[in-house]
């Protein structure tokens, strides 16, 4: 895919870049229009385009102009990844579950009564036990994406799978397959949308982090406070000043025996530092640590 290609027959091919595009504010409509010219409509750099759609498509594959790639513009798209998640997808699964839980609810109760089946208790609990899993998910999934830093980690996508494998493999036959095969597709359109967004954080954001000069950094940090308002912390989450130190070295891309070395401790210390600045920062990953450090002020070049 090049900024010459057209956008239309790509989406023909790919229909879930749909709502990638729309977190580029791109809708449906694109008419005979390259790539190139609808970033130019809409005012959208076309390597950062590009880089998205081919990274979601192709499993294999690693953008090499991520120079032209400006860090204001990449931590935009995924603050509309958060809120496509929050707004469009989660709701989406859940609009289907709901629906199919309703619907053969009401059909066993039916079936149960003309064929005097004394089934009802044990079909009602599987439908019980799907939304408890789904709701366990959304709680996860929803404490994470409302916090700025926590939404560019890991993804609490376990429930997902085993949502989709018990609805596969476990549930009874008699429920609505319709419905069941909406709840499935939901869910597998989610996974994938949550694996292409990890492969976009490994292949692009990460790397363009570690471009930033402290020039960079200070204007990051402006765009990051001034457009997504929040309360700093005045401790940085109980952070220990040891601590800190600690994260300063981590998210230079320092591993655990490197940082034992540098600081005269055991490497069962720097583990447990490192199990505490998890534990109170909600986040796991060198890159979402990154963030943390960005918008907390702790990040020097």
């Amino acid at each position: 895919m090049n900024r010459n290609t057209v956008m239309a027959n790509v989406l023909s091919e790919y229909n879930e870049l749909i709502p990638v595009l729309n977190r580029f504010g791109i809708k449906l409509g694109v008419g005979e229009n390259t790539i190139e010219s609808l970033c130019t409509s809409y005012n959208l750099n076309p390597a950062l385009v590009l880089a998205v759609l081919n990274v979601y498509i192709d499993e294999n594959f690693y953008p090499d102009d991520i120079g032209d790639i400006g860090a204001e513009e990449l931590v935009d798209y995924f603050h509309n990844t958060v809120e496509n998640y929050n707004c469009d997808l989660m709701p989406n699964i859940e609009k289907h579950l709901n629906a199919f839980i309703a619907i053969s609810g009401s059909e066993q109760d039916t079936n149960n009564a003309s064929a005097k089946k004394p089934t009802k208790d044990s079909q009602n609990q599987e439908l019980n036990m799907l939304n408890i899993l789904f709701l366990k998910f959304k709680e996860r999934m929803s404490e994470k994406l409302n916090n700025l830093m926590n939404y560019e980690g890991d993804f609490p996508d376990e429930l997902l799978h085993d949502l989709k494998n018990i609805l596969i493999k476990h549930l009874s036959s008699d429920f609505n397959q319709n419905l069941c095969y909406a709840v499935i597709f939901s869910v597998h359109s989610f996974q994938k949308d949550l694996a292409a967004h990890n492969r976009l954080r490994n292949r692009v954001l990460s790397p363009k982090l570690n471009q930033l000069n402290s020039t960079d950094i200070k204007q990051l940090q402006h765009s990051i406070i001034s457009d997504h308002p929040h309360k700093h912390d005045d401790d940085n989450n109980h952070l220990t000043n040891r601590e800190t130190e600690i994260l300063k070295i981590i998210v230079k891309g320092y591993i655990n025996k490197e940082i034992a070395d540098m600081l005269n401790i055991s490497l069962n210390t720097v583990l447990t530092h490192r199990k505490n600045i998890i534990r109170k920062t909600g986040v796991k990953t060198v890159s979402g640590l990154t963030f943390y450090c960005l918008r907390n002020g702790l990040l020097t070049m």
